[in-house]
């Protein structure tokens, strides 16, 4: 099976889907991400941040990961049809069985406009493969937008990342410039005390959550 994560920026995938992506990993499959955006006023940050990545990667144990260097925070200005191109280039190439998009309803516009992307490039007719896509959270974006009902994120799958958890924790320390110290959502206690949350909702130690925006049964 083939996995496709599409993440706005980098670490955004570990945020929201790494546990998953490693119990993805540990039963034989192959998961790719697609990093949306990059940093274009930084050379030194941006290779700092590329270096992190391909060590968050090695942990999980990604297949392939593609950037499409748009600028980051540019993405709503950025012409759209040149943004689902780009999207459907990946898509095409991968031909995922399930995808993975952030929740339209986060703070960041990017997220957003992610989401509207990846769902345009992950559309039924074209991609008889795909059997299911589903929305993932991302701390300090998810939680942090006006508490308005197309914002919500109301889960509906949930998935145990128990035996994943620390393999989670070690990709995102690999992320040491995206870090920050507690009681910040992206601190390492709070990556815990959500996925602890979320895992008390389905009553195991550890849990990563999604929206399902569609399943198709086949058999």
């Amino acid at each position: 099976m083939r996995v496709l994560v599409f993440a706005p920026h980098r670490d955004d995938e570990v945020l929201g889907v790494g546990g998953t992506i490693a119990k993805y990993v540990k039963k034989g499959h192959e998961v790719f991400v697609c990093e949306v955006t990059d940093v274009q006023n930084n050379r030194e940050l941006l290779e700092m941040i590329k270096k992190e990545e391909r060590e968050a990667y090695k942990v999980l144990g990604i297949k392939k990961s593609y950037c499409l260097e748009i600028p980051v925070v540019e993405l709503p200005n950025f012409s759209i049809i040149e943004c689902n191109r780009r999207f459907l280039q990946v898509v095409n190439e991968v031909k995922p069985n399930i995808a993975y998009i952030p929740h339209k309803g986060d703070m960041h516009q990017d997220h957003g406009t992610v989401a509207k992307s990846a769902l345009v490039a992950l559309r039924p007719i074209g991609n008889p493969q795909l059997s299911a896509i589903y929305a993932y959270e991302t701390l300090s974006e998810t939680e942090w937008n006006a508490p308005y009902v197309d914002n919500a994120f109301v889960p509906n799958v949930w998935n145990d990342i128990t035996d994943e958890i620390e393999i989670k924790i070690k990709a995102m320390k690999c992320y040491e410039s995206q870090l920050c110290e507690d009681v910040h959502p992206r601190s390492i206690e709070t990556i815990k005390a959500l996925a602890r949350y979320r895992g008390s909702t389905i009553g195991v130690p550890y849990a990563e959550s999604f929206m399902m925006i569609r399943q198709i049964l086949r058999d």
